[in-house]
Formats: structure tokens, sequence, C-alpha cells
């Protein structure tokens, strides 16, 4: 049997959730008597509440028509940090998982600030990631206006820094916002270069909604799949993933967001990051100052013990 608090808040919940609940149906709800659920009742109205109650056939406790509760405040950060772990519960193997989180998310919802609840819904309706990889992003409020403007159908214009440093601005429509591998990724039109592009979210800055025509994307579009098409192809491009012996906040001072996916576990901080040059990867790795172990790429193994053999051989002579 939960507390009193808890049974407060189970009524409060089943109160806002229907246009009229009998003692009854609260008693049994809540696993007591129905003297103690109309003390519950009473408990609320003394907050200040405007529970009613009606009698007569069919009637019952309701919450004046029109009564809302103060908003939830919860900052950008932490509404995606709870959309994030809701929606990832979809996926759980529990039966009843989905209805849980569809649950949660609909309370969330009801009680956000008008603004943040739109943005939030729109979140839930765009993102699509794989199992598991749910990662919060960099840049929340970031996040949520990309996925306000691919529900509304509007344009972005973004500053963005591309994989080799290249820095330009970029004129968009948004089709879908994706997390694979822990990295956030957005599909959209680039207008200025006539043509459909894969951008990294945390090299995204400057954002804000601009006007111009949308283009909209080809009916069915699947933007995961996009994404994984789109990384596949790029020459060269290798996915390296290790364990670094560093705890995440250490690990986070030492390598630049940009550069590298953090994510902290028992074992110390997983690293992910794209690398164009398996040379290149393992210089970064022997620069961190720490121990490491490699889960991906096999390859990169080889180039790690070629360059620990180049230093053996500088400190040698």
């Amino acid at each position: 049997m939960g507390s009193p608090t808890s049974r407060l808040l189970e009524l409060l919940e089943l109160l806002q959730a229907r246009p009229s609940t009998t003692g009854r149906e609260i008693a049994d709800r809540l696993g007591v008597d129905p003297r103690t659920a109309r003390r519950y009742v009473a408990i609320l109205q003394d907050l200040g509440i405007p529970i009613e109650g009606q009698r007569g056939v069919g009637g019952g406790y309701r919450v004046r028509p029109g009564y809302r509760l103060p908003p939830l405040m919860l900052s950008d950060d932490e509404a995606v940090a709870v959309v994030l772990g809701l929606l990832a519960t979809r996926g759980a193997t529990p039966d009843d998982a989905p209805e849980a989180a569809a649950r949660a998310l609909a309370k969330i919802n009801r009680v956000l600030p008008s603004t943040l609840r739109r943005q939030v819904e729109a979140l839930e309706e765009t993102l699509t990631f794989t199992t598991g990889t749910a990662a919060a992003p960099l840049d929340a409020a970031l996040v949520l206006l990309i996925a306000d403007a691919i529900r509304r159908r509007l344009r972005l214009q973004a500053a963005y820094r591309s994989f080799t440093g290249d820095v330009s601005e970029r004129a968009l429509s948004p089709w879908g916002l994706v997390v694979r591998s822990g990295c956030w990724y957005l599909v959209a039109h680039d207008h200025r270069r006539d043509d459909l592009r894969t951008f990294r979210v945390d090299r995204m800055w400057r954002a804000a909604l601009a006007p111009g025509p949308f283009a909209d994307p080809p009916p069915d579009f699947d933007a995961m799949a996009h994404v994984t098409r789109s990384l596949a192809a790029v020459p060269g491009r290798w996915q390296v993933e290790v364990v670094l012996d560093l705890p995440i906040d250490e690990a986070a001072r030492r390598i630049p967001a940009t550069l590298a996916e953090l994510a902290g576990e028992p074992a110390g901080t997983r690293l992910r990051m794209p690398a164009s040059s398996l040379d290149w990867a393992a210089t970064v790795l022997a620069g961190l100052g720490c121990a490491f172990t490699i889960q991906h790429p096999d390859e990169l193994r080889a180039h790690v013990r070629a360059l620990a053999g180049r230093l053996r051989a500088q400190a040698a002579t």
C-alpha cells in the first residue's frame, strides 16, 4: 500500500483524468475504505483544490471545470531528459511498458507550460532512435527548436561546423531528427545546396526559425534509414568506440564536445567518435593520457601498436 502522500497524488491525477469519479471508484483505486477516501478528498479541498461533490444517482466528485494545476517548471534540459527516458521505455520488454510510458507522458504534458508542452509533444512525434541509444543532447533548447520546426513544417537557419572544421550558414527544411549510436542527427533539405543532407546536431549553433517556403519530404520518407545509409556511404569513415579509464567528468574536460560522444558507465567512460583516419584516432586516444579498451573497430589496435612503436623509437633516440 502506498503512503498517504502518494495516495493523495494518485487521487488528484484520477480526478483530473475523469470528468466525474464516484466515492466507491476512488476507494477501490486507492485501496482504502469509502470513509478514508472522503477524508482524502477533504484534504485536497483544504489545500485549495476546487473539488466539487455531486449528490444523487450518477453523482461523485470532480475538479471544478477550467481549473488546472500550476505549470510543472521543468527546464528545457530536464524536459528533454524526461521525454527521452519515457520514449526509450516504449521498446522495453515488459508488455505494459509502452502503455505506462504513454500515461506518464500524458501526465507530464498536462502540466507543462504551453510553449514547452508544444515543443515536447513535437519531440515525441519527430524523434526516432535505435533501442537504448537515446543519449541526452548537448543543447536541449536546440533539439526542441528543431523538433518544433519539423512538426510545424518551418524552415531553419543555423551555423554549422563540418567534420573538417569548415563553418558555413545553412538554410534548411528539417525532415527528421534521429539518434543513432548516441549521436544526434538532423536530416534536412539544404536550400543553398539544393540537396538532402545529414547534419550532426552538436555541430549546429545560432539556430532560429526562418522565413521562406518549406520543402516537403517525399511520401513515406524514413529519416532513420536515410541516416544509416548516409553514414555507411561516407568514404573511409570509421566509427571508433573505446572505453576510457576515466570518470566521465574528467573525460569531458579532456575531449571537446564536438569531437566525440561520451557516456558514463561503471568501467569508466564510453567514447564514440567518427574518424576518417585510424592513425589520427590512435593519436587522439594516446593524447588523452589514460588507459583505454578498444571496442571497435578491430583495425584500430594495429594503428595504436604502430604509434606506440614510433613513440618508443623516438624516446630511445
